[in-house]
């Protein structure tokens, strides 16, 4: 069985919530990735902030990237997949909820994310179509 460990991108770090979003842009450019997990002060997952939510819901808007925070820009329920889940779970929770980032916790820590690279790296060329389909056909 291949699980959600097997295909994560290990190393995944979080954002503190209080830290600002121009520090997360630097993080973001130091390692090579466009989303951190944004970790409350009990380094509970509390979002996901991504590249995008940067540029659209920050400097777009006029506001300053020093002073709002990452967690200001957490919305919604957070969702995230167990590190011995299997592919299809991680599959069916990223279609579910259309998302293309998903964080894997192990022992109620952060231990890796799953991207769409990730299931392009890893998965068979019909599953990863299927996923495709998924997430980008639906309405």
């Amino acid at each position: 069985m291949t699980t959600a460990k097997d295909i994560m991108h290990p190393g995944a770090q979080w954002i503190p919530a209080h830290e600002t979003l121009d520090r997360a842009a630097q993080l973001m450019r130091e390692l090579n990735v466009g989303a951190l997990p944004i970790a409350d002060s009990d380094e509970r997952l509390c979002g996901i902030l991504t590249d995008r939510d940067i540029v659209i819901g920050c400097v777009a808007m006029g506001h300053d990237p020093a002073r709002v925070t990452a967690g200001d820009m957490a919305r919604g329920t957070p969702r995230w997949i167990e590190a011995d889940a299997d592919v299809n779970e991680v599959l069916h929770e990223m279609q579910d909820h259309r998302i293309r980032r998903l964080p894997v916790i192990e022992n109620k820590r952060l231990v890796g994310m799953i991207s769409e690279a990730d299931l392009a790296h890893h998965l068979p060329e019909g599953q990863l179509a299927a996923w495709v389909e998924q997430i980008y056909a639906r309405g």
